[in-house]
């Protein structure tokens, strides 16, 4: 048992209401407030895809955030920082936005269904975006935890490049995983894209194969704490989950529906060394 467990940082590929209810974006709307509610600060993090209505949903830019550039392949991005509210919750949500990787319409596949060829360089700018905006903030998260396929590089980054910065020192890192991406094929060029400071090739050696399974053990791999967030992972993801010797919570239909998952998530993060 390490330190009592007093600030959370949920970083989400989706949460409701800024999109359609699923699996991944009711616990990315109701965990945070139920943690929130068990006396813990809490900060939630997800991609401003351009789906998300800014005028409905009242987004606006926060100056002192944005503007720094994130380097992916050789090319500069430029990282926006958007915050909007859920009043019912009192919660604020924090958007990672850039125009080249988040203006479109569509979430993951394009209007005929397929897998955006760039999804893998969103996932890093979404990544390291989150961590750099957390560090500009000066608040210290206890437990990180990542739900969806474009928080999966959030482990490896926070284990390898952020591993000394004072912000991260006592950061514990938990995956929930889904079947978000599981069965999509990344382009060759996403593993050499991945490196930064602290990263070697060997680190990301999983992704000589980048596929969705393959992302997920990689974030797996760097988790103190694994959550099984659906009831039909991958056999394969769950052997290697198994294998890796962290604390793992089962996935639990029950638990979920009652709304119990709260308070097991929340015994969960005071679990891990």
């Amino acid at each position: 048992m390490g330190n009592p467990v007093n600030r959370v940082l949920f970083v989400n590929s989706e949460i409701m209401p800024f999109l359609p209810e699923t699996p991944i974006s009711k616990i990315g709307r109701f965990l945070p407030q139920g943690i929130q509610e068990r006396k813990k600060e809490i900060r939630a993090f997800m991609p401003r895809y351009g789906c998300i209505n800014e005028r409905k949903n009242q987004l606006h830019e926060v100056i002192r955030l944005s503007g720094m550039n994130i380097i992916i392949g050789d090319v500069d991005r430029t990282l926006v920082i958007k915050v909007a509210s859920i009043a019912s919750a009192r919660i604020q949500v924090y958007f990672i936005d850039n125009d080249d990787y988040f203006r479109r319409k569509q979430i993951t596949y394009d209007a005929d269904g397929k897998f955006f060829e760039d999804n893998g360089q969103r996932a890093i700018f979404f990544a390291r975006g989150v961590l750099e905006t957390v560090k500009k903030l000066r608040w210290a998260p206890d437990v990180i935890h990542c739900q969806g396929w474009i928080s999966h590089l959030v482990p490896l980054y926070l284990k390898k490049v952020y591993n000394g910065d004072p912000i991260f020192s006592g950061s514990k890192i938990v995956t929930s995983l889904y079947n978000d991406i599981s069965k999509e094929q990344f382009p060759a060029s996403f593993k050499d894209n991945v490196p930064s400071n602290g990263i070697q090739p060997e680190d990301v050696a999983m992704l000589d194969s980048p596929t969705g399974i393959k992302l997920a053990e990689l974030a797996a791999m760097y988790s103190d704490g694994i959550i099984m967030g659906a009831p039909d992972l991958d056999k394969d993801l769950v052997k290697f989950c198994e294998g890796l010797k962290v604390p793992l919570l089962p996935f639990d239909e029950e638990s979920i529906s009652s709304g119990r998952y709260i308070d097991e998530y929340d015994d969960f993060y005071q679990r891990l060394k």
